[in-house]
């Protein structure tokens, strides 16, 4: 049989005032289109309640006792990338009997959910060490200070790129604890590889590195983009240099040509790219370029190009007065991976 359509709360009112005038349920019924058994429920509901409201209802029991549930959540808490079928077989041992959906909702219910696990760089304690020791020394720094860094990085940007995930049970806002992250470390192809500068002024030079470099293509690179990169955005004397520890950028070869050179660095944490704000401007230009929906490499490399100069200096402005933020999140994190 169809369910009925439950009776509006004016409708339900009305009845009872109809009642207290006198009239019969049949009367009621035939005046509002009811049915008399529907109208001698709302009366009989209204003398016992003295309401018309919905009562709560009992519902069915729960399948996961209360001690079932403080298992399975200590067991997500302690391994958040236990299963859904681990839980099934956990609780089939004590006696229950539970489906994957129950599993799912139970945990729901506790302020779990399953996410997929942020892929993050790998690090050692004296990466987070390194990454404090950084953060510490740079929070107070002047705003003026970080708006005379030229920061740089390399990236690959895939033609049609489809990443693995992997689940993991979890709490909200901290899907960057080290046991709800995959730790990943620098390696691997694209479909091509760019190398990239800005500063607080606008974007720098942007260049396609066709080969797979070495610390001799590195240290080319430099020289023929990072000072015209420098002069377009009319860095103020005694500009900052920033690139990661990659081995190519802390060869002996490059360090003894910057030196050379005459370019300060800026001394930085491995493991570190949150702590770049390069990495916004990836991302934002590869947004932009998967929108354009590229279709061969030729494309997609004349694309990033184009994209890269659109974008504009007051991005990167924002991105290097929020830098301060940065700093803070990472000492907050316990010098962990932090969003970015």
């Amino acid at each position: 049989m169809a369910k009925t359509k439950e009776l509006s709360k004016d409708t339900r009112n009305k009845i009872v005032d109809l009642h207290q005038v006198g009239k019969t349920e049949s009367a009621i019924g035939k005046q509002l289109g009811l049915k008399k058994s529907t109208v001698g429920a709302i009366i009989r509901k209204w003398k016992t309640y003295k309401t018309t409201d919905n009562l709560p209802r009992s519902g069915a029991p729960r399948k996961i006792s209360p001690r079932g549930v403080k298992m399975i959540t200590r067991t997500v808490s302690k391994n958040p990338r236990t299963t859904r079928g681990d839980l099934v077989n956990d609780l089939q041992r004590a006696g229950t009997k539970v489906t994957k959906p129950t599993i799912s909702n139970t945990l729901r219910r506790q302020g779990l959910k399953s996410c997929s696990a942020r892929r993050v760089p790998l690090l050692k304690p004296v990466h987070v060490q390194a990454r404090l020791k950084f953060a510490r020394e740079h929070l107070d720094d002047p705003d003026e200070d970080w708006e005379n860094v030229i920061w740089s990085d390399e990236t690959k940007i895939e033609l049609f790129g489809k990443n693995s995930t992997r689940r993991v049970w979890r709490t909200k806002n901290a899907e960057l604890h080290p046991k709800n992250t995959i730790p990943t470390v620098k390696h691997g192809g694209g479909n091509i590889m760019l190398w990239g500068c800005f500063s607080a002024k606008g974007p720098g030079r942007l260049i396609r590195v066709k080969e797979k470099m070495n610390g001799a293509m590195y240290r080319e690179i430099l020289s023929e983009n990072l000072l015209p990169s420098a002069r377009a955005l009319k860095m103020k004397r005694g500009w900052v240099f920033q690139h990661d520890n990659d081995p190519k950028h802390t060869a002996r070869a490059t360090k003894e040509w910057l030196r050379k050179k005459h370019f300060k660095v800026l001394e930085w944490p491995s493991q570190s790219p949150d702590l770049n704000p390069i990495e916004n401007l990836w991302r934002e230009l590869k947004v932009r370029v998967a929108q354009r929906q590229p279709q061969n490499i030729t494309a997609l490399e004349e694309i990033c190009m184009e994209e890269w100069a659109k974008i504009p200096a007051t991005v990167c402005e924002n991105l290097v007065k929020t830098y301060r933020k940065c700093l803070t999140s990472v000492i907050a994190n316990k010098g962990y991976i932090t969003k970015y």
